[in-house]
């Protein structure tokens, strides 16, 4: 299996024949019920090649100048500010 091909992206509709007609509240429902049985084994959870190679060259990056990045507070408050 390629590594784009890590997740299925029609499993979910033939899985639920009626997720078509979901409305976007109960596709949303749905998602953070995936999301929560996922969260409960996090082992579980592949992770593609792809995936591990980007965070190890952002570690990298990160460890050649940890000054650069922003701090999660000032992230979130930028954020806060943005959506608001």
């Amino acid at each position: 299996m390629a590594e784009e091909d890590c997740y299925a992206p029609q499993m979910l509709k033939e899985a639920i024949p009626q997720f078509a007609e979901l409305s976007p509240s109960e596709k949303l429902i749905l998602l953070e019920e995936l999301w929560d049985d996922l969260a409960e084994r996090p082992s579980d959870v592949p992770v593609p090649d792809w995936q591990k190679r980007d965070l190890e060259q952002r570690y990298r990056e990160y460890l050649q100048n940890p000054a650069e990045g922003s701090s999660w507070p000032d992230v979130r408050e930028r954020l806060q500010r943005t959506f608001q």
